[in-house]
């Protein structure tokens, strides 16, 4: 292993300079793919559909003030477009400039806007700024909320019938008269540990839950969540650089097996008044009230009550008068459940739809209200991805799914009482389809890439799928990207034995020779939460794969158990409780699958990946020292107690139940293996996986006098793109790295592997 570095010191002082800067358009490079605009896409929309059938509205910069926004409105029928909000009326009393629209949505009966600028960053997204309504029909801008002070509203919306506005403000929910401008008080003890109307850390991050209250349809009520954060752990980060002297900043973070936040759930009069409470039999800091909504009237809200462990999920009905609650139905799974997004009204509120993989597949079922009797909608021996849409008229099941492979994503119609689904996605859009579907069903906004393709934006007609109107066709990237030389890409199937089969993609460099070995990098994220292998653009990281590629690496990316393809529920959850571990087996064997390729050279292996993939690249590194040559490792966890409650313990269960799941699933356990070169990256400022982890590892590192090298990045947060020059000198840095410990290029001469070359070699 030695002499076969020092054999390649020379090429890669020569080839030290390729990546970081190209020389002609058919070169890429880490300088052209991360600071220059040479392969933006295309904006488009937001997009809305409107609730009356009559077409959509997206923003598009306004013709008559640089840099503003006007809102447009689209009949698919007609192919009519005019502006319905131009930029010229969004100028306040006393100003000259319009507002600028960060977002938008619509009234109920779409006669008034509601604008939100000014925005703040709130843990991952933007959900803080300043709310404007615009009325369509007087032209009046009217900014929301009295007095207060810049950029403190969230969730601005507007009641189904028009009159009045909720938001949310410094953890309290209040709301506005419209014609008078008169603001009430629904909350008044919101704090740092009462939360109201919106969520702490964890249920936004792992839940998805940022606006937490809504409105009845009478628009007499409003339901919302309360949490209670007392008692929750506090983790602190601290910034050294953004003044003379540093100072910590107060994050409340459960991590695994502690305390949670307490949550109930109450609704109170828009006018105000006391709240009532709904009642619940549990321990309020060891569930979930993961999702709440009215349930299709105003007399009863609808609540997805799901247990610490998240094996369990109660659909609860609760009175709006006296707050009792009645379980309508029960899911259960061994594992773990995800909670139910598709949950959609028929039959004039006596039946709901539900998603579950009760059966071995994810299927969507109808629930009876009353009874909680079920009905299966999608008999058949596959999953459904997602729910697009359900056309309530026609009774139709819209659904995005992948019957052929799980590397793909295609739209199919079913009707809701009996028959079988039927493709609408042509058979020559191979890759990665997505769906944004209007009401009644009749079209959709149709985004299509695949994995050597950028995307295409189309307005079709459905279900026929054909296109009415392209909307971005992404030319100037499409020419750009054929402009460049880069090398063959594939995707495979690996067979690792007993009846497994992972999937997989593969770059060559352009200039690959059969006859040759070259080194193989891997790309790996590994746990339930994501998929590496799919047939879509992958953007400025897969540019990064090819730059990578054309100085003489294959690169790879496989798709272990446990990933959350379409592969059915055995495939997704038999990892349950051994996160790390089945999970580090796959990538071994599917290591050893690939090392009897004829053009792989076992002796230089690479691994990186980010988060999750962090996690797995320390593994790799510490259980396989033997295989895996060099690894980088971008934020990982390395000791699993130091993750969320919410995540951890969906897939592991409690810490304290299983001591030794956690321990071994943990790269920490095993970083006395070390063996290859390894660079963990981490930025300071981590609010999602805490820089801790990383420190953790490198005291471990030290005890055993183990060599490495880290890069750390100042208050950066998990994504490690804030700062000017960041996401550049992030990929600057792996790049050189690679480059300094795996030695590039094509070898001649070493002979056929001893086991032979397999039949499935791509």
């Amino acid at each position: 292993m030695q002499s076969l570095r020092l054999f390649f010191f020379s090429s890669i002082i020569i080839l030290f300079a390729i990546p970081l800067r190209a020389q002609n358009a058919n070169e890429l490079s880490v300088e052209r793919i991360y600071s220059t605009s040479d392969f933006a896409q295309e904006p488009f929309g937001p997009a809305r559909w409107l609730k009356d059938g009559s077409g959509y509205t997206t923003l598009s910069p306004s013709e008559s003030i640089s840099g503003a926004f006007d809102i447009l409105f689209h009949n698919p029928a007609s192919g009519e477009s005019r502006i319905i909000v131009s930029a010229t009326t969004l100028v306040p009393n006393g100003e000259s400039k319009p507002i600028s629209i960060d977002n938008y949505s619509w009234s109920p009966d779409g006669s008034k806007a509601v604008l939100f600028t000014n925005t703040r960053r709130v843990w991952r997204q933007n959900t803080r700024g300043d709310y404007w309504i615009l009325d369509l029909e007087s032209g009046t801008l009217k900014q929301l909320g009295g007095d207060a002070d810049e950029s403190t509203l969230m969730f601005a919306k507007i009641s189904p019938d028009g009159k009045k506005v909720g938001f949310v403000q410094e953890n309290n929910i209040y709301v506005e008269d419209l014609s008078t401008g008169r603001i009430t008080a629904l909350t008044e003890d919101g704090s740092q540990t009462i939360i109201n109307g919106t969520f702490d850390w964890v249920h936004e991050e792992e839940f998805f839950l940022r606006d937490g209250f809504r409105w009845s349809p009478d628009s007499r009520k409003i339901a919302y969540w309360q949490l209670d954060a007392e008692g929750v752990g506090q983790f602190l980060m601290i910034n050294n650089t953004d003044s003379l002297y540093s100072y910590t900043i107060t994050l409340q973070y459960p991590k695994a097996g502690t305390t949670n936040s307490a949550s109930r759930i109450g609704i109170v009069s828009a006018a105000g008044g006391e709240t009532l409470w709904v009642e619940d039999d549990d321990d309020i800091r060891n569930h979930y009230l993961a999702r709440m909504d009215w349930a299709n009237d105003s007399n009863e809200i609808i609540i997805q009550h799901l247990n610490r462990l998240q094996n369990t999920n109660e659909v609860r009905l609760a009175n709006a008068e006296t707050g009792k609650t009645r379980t309508v139905f029960t899911d259960h799974d061994d594992a773990w459940l995800d909670v139910v997004d598709d949950l959609y009204w028929l039959d004039g509120g006596q039946t709901f739809t539900w998603v579950s993989e009760r059966d071995g597949y994810r299927h969507v079922y109808l629930i009876d209200r009353e009874s909680g009797n079920m009905k299966l909608v999608t008999d058949f021996g596959h999953d459904v991805v997602s729910i697009a849409r359900i056309d309530l008229q026609n009774e139709k099941l819209y659904f995005v799914g992948s019957f052929e492979t799980a590397t793909e994503r295609y739209l199919y119609r079913s009707p809701l009482r009996g028959g079988g689904p039927v493709r609408l996605t042509p058979a020559d859009l191979q890759g990665w389809n997505d769906y944004q579907i209007s009401y009644d069903g009749r079209w959709a906004i149709h985004t299509y890439s695949s994995f050597g393709s950028p995307p295409v934006i189309n307005l079709i007609s459905l279900p026929d799928h054909l296109v009415v109107s392209e909307l971005v066709r992404n030319d100037r990237l499409r020419e750009t990207v054929a402009q460049l030389t880069l090398g063959e890409t594939s995707f495979f199937q690996l067979d690792i034995g007993q009846g497994v089969g992972l999937d997989g993609w593969m770059i060559k460099p352009s200039d690959f020779d059969p006859e040759k070995r070259y080194p193989v990098f891997f790309y790996v994220y590994g746990e339930p939460w994501g998929q590496t292998v799919m047939n879509r653009w992958g953007g400025s990281r897969k540019l990064w794969h090819h730059t990578l590629a054309e100085n003489g690496y294959i690169v790879i990316s496989v798709d272990n158990r446990g990933t959350p393809g379409p592969h059915g529920r055995e495939w997704r959850k038999m990892i349950y409780g051994e996160i790390g571990t089945i999970a580090s087996q796959d990538q071994a064997a599917s290591l050893a699958k690939i090392s009897e390729w004829s053009f792989i050279d076992p002796n230089r292996v690479g691994i990186w990946g980010w988060s999750g993939g962090g996690s797995m690249t320390l593994n790799m590194m510490f259980r396989y020292p033997e295989l895996y040559h060099v690894g980088m490792s971008v934020a990982p966890v390395p000791d699993q107690r130091f993750y969320d409650t919410i995540y951890q313990e969906r897939y592991m269960g409690l810490p304290q139940d299983n001591k030794k799941g956690y321990r071994d699933g943990s790269p920490i356990t095993y970083a006395q293996n070390l063996k290859g070169n390894l660079l963990i990256v981490h930025g300071t400022g981590d609010d999602n996986v805490h820089y801790q982890g990383t420190e953790a590892l490198v005291n471990k590192l030290i005890t055993f006098n183990k060599q490495f090298e880290m890069m750390s990045y100042p208050n950066r947060s998990h994504g490690i793109f804030e700062g000017r020059g960041t996401t550049l000198h992030l990929y600057s840095t792996l790049t050189r790295y690679l480059l300094e410990h795996l030695a590039p290029g094509g070898i001649s001469g070493l002979g056929p592997t001893a086991t032979g070359q397999p039949l499935n070699q791509p």
